[in-house]
């Protein structure tokens, strides 16, 4: 018991030599695991809905002080199949760079959490909707919030965990039509590793 305490009381102690030791660069390089879970809105009338799936990620973060941080998201071109109610119609393909700014917290020993909010750009690609006779909107801007937390695991290495609500949407258009809106909207739960330099 006298030596667990004397080795509690030794990691309370440099906890903070050890958060801090870790706050010594100015660049954090994550690579994530995402889980996009699409909002599904529909304004068709047509029950449009998208898969939801798993994707991989890269960020970049670049610590402009101590507690604000930019933060650029980015993931290669992602396939998705339309459905129209439940039955598979079409496919496409997203490209969604994100750009947050971020403010963490440094106070919490060596736990990190931050905020975010910024925006996001979705590109449109390789659609192919009931056989070209559907089209979307091949460019789409919105918002984007976060909300996270790094873990220091030693050596500049870290954990990383994170939530993002971003808004994505696209214009529906059939025989030369505007038939209605259809928003992803997707939440994106994420877990991944860092380094920072």
């Amino acid at each position: 018991m006298r030596q667990t305490l004397i080795a509690l009381a030794a990691i309370a102690v440099m906890a903070p030599a050890f958060a801090q030791s870790e706050d010594s660069g100015n660049w954090i390089v994550r690579a994530r695991a995402v889980h996009l879970d699409s909002a599904n809105k529909d304004s068709t009338g047509l029950g449009l809905t998208i898969n939801n799936k798993w994707l991989p990620e890269v960020d970049i973060s670049y610590f402009i002080t101590p507690n604000i941080a930019a933060e650029l998201i980015l993931t290669v071109p992602q396939k998705q199949t339309v459905y129209s109610k439940g039955a598979a119609i079409g496919e496409f393909k997203h490209l969604p760079p994100t750009l947050t700014l971020q403010y963490h917290f440094t106070n919490l020993g060596v736990v990190r959490p931050y905020v975010g909010a910024g925006v996001n750009y979705t590109r449109l690609s390789s659609v192919n909707v009931l056989n070209g006779d559907a089209d979307l909107k091949r460019n789409s801007w919105g918002l984007a919030a976060q909300v996270g937390v790094d873990i220091p695991v030693g050596d500049g290495w870290l954990l990383n965990l994170d939530l993002k609500k971003v808004q994505i949407k696209t214009t529906v258009s059939a025989g030369g039509a505007e038939a209605g809106k259809f928003k992803v909207d997707p939440l994106l739960l994420s877990v991944g590793v860092g380094k920072r330099f």
